[in-house]
């Protein structure tokens, strides 16, 4: 028992010599391993947020019909690499936390196609096009939508998930130490945040896609509240809540994956280092 506590006691000092800039590096390629792994869900997420954009309820074409069904018109319209579409784009928006993978993701043959087609074949293409035609700043289209997005989510997260992960402990359905017990606080905070955020993650959405006129301005919407108040009178206040459950299934495992990542990533660089010296 007492060699147990030292080798404990071992690791966790390896752990805490892992300098800030290595941890730095950690975190991020932990992002980008979860999203590997959650980025379908994004993908579906996607297109069923730009659906009937700007359309009243029942007016339109319906290529994506709830989870299971986008899913599978993903697979069926791109192939099974199409739910991996801006995954290049994700990785770097998970690790620099500034992307441009919705048009990417939005991308698809002319019979499935939501939203404005930007018709990017790679991530330097996209780059490439946005930078020539829209300069430096394009590269930030969509970002007054994605921060009350990231502080209205983060919010409600910071807010629930410990309650939820000390709730799932106090039943006693799972061993205390179980990372099990993280994932189920994860899956039942991720309600609060899904609810909270996604109205904001369906403007985020519609603002990074939408198409801009040679001053770069948009042609849809002027902002986040304009694409809000559109998106109510026109559509309806249930369209805020497009992708409604893509996005809670990916918000939940893709946190929770990131974290145990990262904290396996941190004890193997503690380790190694620990063994260095």
């Amino acid at each position: 028992m007492h060699l147990a506590r030292a080798q404990k006691a071992t690791g966790a000092e390896a752990v805490e010599t892992v300098p800030p800039a290595v941890d730095l590096v950690l975190g991020a390629s932990a992002c980008c391993l979860a999203c590997v792994f959650t980025n379908p869900l994004e993908v579906v997420k996607t297109r069923l947020q730009l659906q009937g954009e700007l359309q009243a309820r029942g007016t339109y074409p319906q290529p994506y019909r709830g989870f299971m069904a986008s899913v599978a018109a993903v697979a069926r319209a791109d192939g099974l690499w199409g739910l991996q579409k801006g995954l290049a784009a994700g990785l770097l928006y998970q690790g620099l936390m500034n992307g441009i993978k919705t048009q990417l993701q939005a991308q698809t043959v002319a019979a499935m196609a939501v939203g404005h087609q930007h018709n990017h074949q790679t991530v330097l293409g996209a780059l490439e096009t946005i930078w020539r035609q829209q300069g430096l700043l394009g590269l930030w289209q969509g970002v007054g939508g994605a921060v009350p997005r990231v502080m209205v989510g983060s919010a409600a997260q910071l807010a629930t998930f410990t309650s939820a992960k000390a709730w799932v402990q106090k039943q006693q359905w799972l061993p205390e130490d179980s990372w099990l017990v993280a994932l189920a606080g994860g899956m039942i905070s991720s309600i609060a945040v899904v609810v909270a955020m996604t109205p904001f993650d369906v403007v985020s959405t519609r603002l990074y896609n939408q198409p801009v006129d040679r001053a770069g301005r948009g042609q849809l919407y002027g902002g986040l509240t304009d694409c809000m108040v559109k998106i109510w009178r026109q559509e309806g206040p249930l369209a805020l809540y497009k992708g409604l459950a893509p996005a809670y299934l990916r918000l939940g495992p893709h946190t929770i994956l990131s974290m145990l990542f990262w904290d396996e990533l941190r004890k193997l660089a503690g380790r190694a280092q620990h063994q260095g010296t």
